[in-house]
């Protein structure tokens, strides 16, 4: 679906957009595990000024679909009061774990809270997020793997990202 040196050229441009809107400014850039950990490595290396990172990880998926409950399994160790966060996810698709996400969020009180994510699938999307700035790819509601998206765990470390046909068995 998608090449690597697509995702990279993709990816310099979101950082260019970063460095200018948050020029002056320290940025807290929030990876969402697991799925965000490629995207976000590459993302950073493209901000010029000075950010902190931080991670959470958070869960509604079962195989190769949302159960629609999100459990924290992560949280965060970081005073967040008046600061700018960025969340960096991999996909948006329900938007129902990133809705709970900026929900916990804005109880920590930041000056600002957007979304940037490679992936976004407005066919999908069940609640509407309005911190959702920043867009790599829009895509169609296909099952996608590689470049940290996985299916049941595999599939990360794939460099491109890859639609899948079928959903694979269960072993």
């Amino acid at each position: 679906m998608l090449e690597y040196e697509q995702i990279q050229k993709r990816t310099r441009l979101l950082g260019t957009q970063l460095n200018l809107d948050y020029e002056h400014k320290v940025p807290v850039f929030i990876g969402v595990l697991n799925g965000s950990f490629l995207f976000m490595a590459d993302l950073v290396k493209e901000i010029n000024s000075s950010c902190e990172m931080a991670f959470l990880k958070v869960s509604s998926y079962k195989g190769d679909s949302s159960t629609g409950i999100v459990r924290e399994l992560i949280g965060l160790d970081i005073n967040l009061k008046g600061r700018d966060i960025i969340v960096v996810e991999d996909i948006v698709d329900t938007g129902l774990t990133l809705s709970y996400i900026i929900k916990q969020l804005k109880e920590k009180e930041p000056a600002s809270i957007n979304v940037c994510s490679l992936l976004f699938k407005p066919s999908a999307l069940q609640t509407e997020i309005e911190e959702l700035t920043y867009v790599g790819f829009e895509i169609p509601n296909d099952f996608v793997v590689g470049y940290g998206l996985d299916y049941n765990g595999l599939g990360r470390n794939l460099k491109d990202i890859y639609r899948v046909s079928t959903t694979p068995s269960e072993t």
